[in-house]
């Protein structure tokens, strides 16, 4: 009986900790570290973030630029030096985004 409340009591402490940092975006507009905003290269492996598109409830809007990548959810999509690399996963990601053309940043 004991061992079984041990096991229930780390499993929930497990998700706590992962309820706590699945899909969340930090208020100075980061996950884990890394900037969600500024210079963004798409990668197939090692990514800092993976990040699920979907048309309702993101955790970040985001607008593609073209410059000037400097606020919440501005991205400039870059092949190298970038401040952050993300891959795409339709499952299991640490963020959702959704497009937008105005107004990008941080869903409250």
């Amino acid at each position: 009986m004991r061992t079984r409340s041990l096991l229930l009591a780390g499993t929930l402490a497990l998700f706590a900790i992962s309820a706590a940092h699945a899909g969340k975006v930090g208020s100075n507009c980061t996950y884990k570290g890394k900037k969600l905003y500024g210079k963004i290269q798409v990668v197939n492996s090692f990514p800092d973030i993976k990040v699920q598109v979907v048309n309702s409830f993101p955790d970040l809007k985001v607008q593609v630029v073209n410059s000037f990548p400097d606020k919440c959810g501005k991205w400039q999509m870059v092949n190298s030096f970038p401040n952050t690399k993300i891959q795409f996963v339709n499952s299991f990601p640490d963020i959702k985004i959704q497009y937008v053309t105005s107004f990008p940043g941080r869903v409250k």
